[in-house]
């Protein structure tokens, strides 16, 4: 029978030629770069086939995201890395999110090998939180938290793994609730709000237009974009009317009232509100330095009139639609 051989991360050993000294030494999938590795050690690997020999050693391919959790492990084990070790869940947050905004302006650069790198940096943060718990507490590791998502995206697509039929992308999302609130009560918990899921520490901008997005699903909307507009209107009359009172508390309600209604109108046009302020500041931000490079003076000693001037010229070299 042949035998079966898992090669460890980091570079072939140097004594595995002597090893296998022999061995006819067969590969479980095609991998040029392994071919070579072991050629420049004197060993000589093929693909394997339907029928092995019994004295064939199978080589089982080291696939890159289990080289990525052994080279973690490593990282966090004896001699590993003093920085990767004094980690902790908590000192990693920022990270995960530096990461994931670096995701961001990847693809906004439209730049596939600078996309390839940064989601590479964020992939890294979801292994060190997962073998970090498996090294230290031994609950979970990285196939655990691969195994959980699996299950859960088939549970939650029965359109697709299932029977179900659904009209369109509105109803699988309608599904995906009722199918996450069964899960939770089915686990013993209270009954869940359908809100409850959106996590308070992400950006405002972001949570309210997932609540906004979720409370509509549930019912809780308006007839029509136009009685969205006029609650927008009603908003600001009531942000006027607190203004002479300088009630700095009240102000800001009614500001936070304002905001949360233009999020709803962002969403009633199908824009992502992050996505189209971040697209705006990015554009005023140009166009300010565009202002900054043309001033022929320092910009405070501008007059009103010098400052329109310069504004429409930033404008007119760029595009209402320029990122």
């Amino acid at each position: 029978m042949a035998e079966i051989v898992r090669l460890p991360a980091g570079p072939l050993p140097s004594d595995l030629a002597a090893v296998l000294a022999g061995r006819k030494v067969l590969l479980s999938e095609s991998d040029d770069d392994l071919v070579h590795q072991m050629a420049e050690l004197g060993i000589q690997a093929t693909v394997a086939s339907s029928s092995m020999p019994d004295d064939a050693v199978l080589i089982l391919n080291r696939r890159p995201l289990d080289q990525l959790a052994e080279v973690v492990d490593r990282l966090y084990g004896p001699g590993g890395c003093p920085w990767d070790q004094a980690q902790t869940h908590e000192s990693l947050k920022k990270h995960l999110i530096e990461e994931a905004y670096e995701v961001i302006d990847a693809i906004d650069s439209g730049s596939s090998d600078r996309l390839r790198e940064e989601l590479g940096d964020l992939l890294l943060q979801p292994y060190m939180h997962a073998q970090m718990r498996k090294l230290r507490t031994g609950e979970f590791d990285i196939d655990d938290v691969a195994r959980r998502i699996v299950e859960k995206l088939i549970r939650r697509h029965p359109h697709v793994f299932g029977e179900l039929d659904v009209a369109d992308a509105d109803e699988v999302l309608k599904n995906w609730d009722r199918i996450k609130q069964a899960e939770k009560s089915g686990d013993g918990e209270s009954l869940p709000s359908i809100l409850g899921g959106v996590p308070k520490a992400m950006p405002s901008l972001l949570r309210a237009f997932e609540i906004s997005k979720r409370a509509a699903r549930a019912g809780f909307e308006w007839p029509n974009i136009e009685a969205v507009f006029e609650k927008m209107r009603e908003e600001e009359l009531e942000l006027r009317a607190e203004l002479p009172t300088g009630d700095h508390a009240r102000m800001e309600s009614e500001v936070g009232d304002l905001l949360f209604t233009i999020v709803n109108i962002a969403r009633w046009t199908k824009v992502e509100p992050e996505e189209a302020l971040r697209r705006m500041v990015d554009r005023f931000t140009n166009r300010f330095m565009a202002m900054e490079s043309a001033a022929t003076k320092p910009l405070r000693d501008l007059s009103a009139e010098e400052w329109d001037e310069l504004w429409v010229a930033a404008k007119g070299h760029t595009s209402a639609f320029d990122v």
